[in-house]
């Protein structure tokens, strides 16, 4: 896998080639390369829905302690699971582990003769309503904006594990080494430096020489880059980039 680096030279490279540099000058500076791309990669996580995914991370409680800050990447926190079914501290909490104690369940091993799968399905149900009665649930809060998770609870001890299960964005260099999110990041990152290139030769509609001076295309730069730009964020609404489709639609 190619380094963060390497891959946004590479965008670079790109994008001086396609405005033909080495056979004309090319008015653009790093910095602007750097802010097509990252333009690029904002506008993508902004309308594809490929530029997020579903994760889990564990955070670790402190006492008397409500307010934690999230990571950046995190844009949706959807649940917070406890270990047990509930208790004042994370310690005494009463502990089951379906798949770990699977094997051990005498109604599954002999199915036949006692029980079966009907009182595993039971006593699970037994276990959310206890944890719905117990404090197995944690209510909170998530701003997007600020990171902030708000715990609705006090919490009397250090050391309770709990498990986020979170919506964050996809880190930069995964979007870039994906074979299909890639060619689009790349094009709107040209399209995006092909405008400011535009923007700055529209500054003088001509430069004066002895054989009557020269025109500059800036406005027709701006107006193919526009266009570009367009169609590039219509083959998101296409799914073009590979992103999976709305299921059903209603309307």
């Amino acid at each position: 896998m190619a380094t963060l680096i390497e891959l946004r030279n590479k965008i670079q490279q790109y994008i001086y080639l396609r405005l033909a540099g080495q056979m004309v000058d090319v008015e653009l500076d790093k910095e602007h390369y750097d802010l097509a791309i990252d333009q690029a990669l904002i506008r993508y996580r902004q309308r594809s829905p490929a530029a997020t995914e579903e994760s889990y991370a564990f955070l670790s409680l402190t006492k008397e302690t409500q307010e934690y800050i999230l990571p950046s990447e995190v844009i949706h926190v959807r649940q917070i699971f406890r270990r047990g079914i509930g208790s004042v501290t994370g310690t005494t909490a009463s502990q089951f582990e379906p798949f770990a104690s699977g094997y051990l369940n005498t109604y599954m091993l002999v199915a036949g003769r006692v029980g079966g799968l009907l009182n595993y399905e039971l006593f699970t149900q037994y276990q959310e309503l206890a944890m719905r009665m117990f404090g197995g649930f944690i209510n909170f809060t998530f701003n997007p904006s600020s990171k902030k998770l708000t715990i609705v609870r006090k919490i009397p001890e250090n050391g309770e594990d709990v498990l986020l299960w979170t919506d964050n964005y996809k880190p930069e260099i995964e979007l870039l080494n994906n074979h299909m999110t890639y060619p689009w990041i790349q094009n709107y990152a040209y399209a995006m430096a092909k405008h400011i290139l535009g923007e700055a030769r529209s500054k003088f509609a001509s430069i004066a020489g002895p054989a009557g001076g020269s025109s500059l295309n800036g406005d027709a730069l701006k107006n193919e880059a526009t266009a570009e730009m367009e169609k590039l964020e219509t083959e998101l609404s296409l799914y073009m980039d590979g992103s999976t489709p709305m299921w059903f639609v209603i309307g």
